[in-house]
């Protein structure tokens, strides 16, 4: 089931956040009336203030004014922007996504990964951690950007407990190590939320990734 998390929540975030700060201008302004009806009552008869001095400390003010309601109204034009990118991602949940973050291990099914060799590798070795970053698995790989399925199990085949886990390559030329990079895995999403800094979507097993960040997306098995 398609799930869209944070909309009204959000919204009414952002629409409290809008009311809040116009209520701290209004009263802010009250203040600042105040303190200038109290200086034109005290000022020195003999030695006045200028007029000019309280044309520019009002428009000083206006300007403070108008710049605080124009931030929070693009604050909350940002985050409308953001809730409706998420109701268009909303659609990917149940797809499996392609990202270079861990992925979850059911107990069961095998985890599907994209390694990338670097140039010019004739070895490649795929290092499996835990959540907590124990290596559980160390295997050599073939020189492929084609997908492989892990099954669950470590380096002396012994099956391995349900949880998140992270992949990386190792990738040798004549048993020289050239690099070590994060392996993409393909997760399915659960589910799409709307933030303030756009739409997120959270992975199975709870990993959260930013939409920019997925690569591939395809039809879950």
């Amino acid at each position: 089931m398609t799930t869209v998390s944070s909309a009204t929540a959000t919204t009414s975030s952002s629409s409290s956040s809008t009311a809040s700060a116009a209520a701290n201008i209004s009263s802010d302004y009250q203040m600042f009336l105040q303190m200038l009806t109290t200086q034109m009552q005290n000022q020195d008869p003999t030695n006045p203030i200028d007029s000019t001095d309280y044309a520019a400390q009002l428009a000083a003010f206006s300007q403070v004014e108008q710049q605080v309601q124009t931030n929070e109204l693009l604050t909350s034009l940002v985050t409308q922007l953001g809730l409706m990118g998420m109701s268009e991602y909303a659609g990917w949940v149940g797809m499996e996504a392609r990202a270079a973050v861990p992925a979850y291990y059911d107990g069961t099914n095998a985890v599907t990964l994209a390694p990338n060799p670097v140039v010019g590798a004739d070895q490649t070795v795929l290092v499996v951690s835990d959540e907590s970053g124990n290596e559980v698995s160390r295997q050599t790989i073939p020189v492929s950007t084609d997908t492989i399925d892990w099954d669950g199990t470590d380096s002396n085949g012994n099956a391995l407990s349900a949880g998140l886990y992270s992949f990386s390559l190792e990738s040798y030329n004549s048993g020289s190590l050239l690099s070590t990079d994060t392996v993409d895995t393909y997760n399915r999403i659960v589910e799409a939320q709307g933030t303030s800094d756009g739409a997120v979507l959270v992975l199975r097993g709870g990993t959260t990734v930013g939409t920019g960040e997925i690569s591939a997306l395809r039809e879950a098995d």
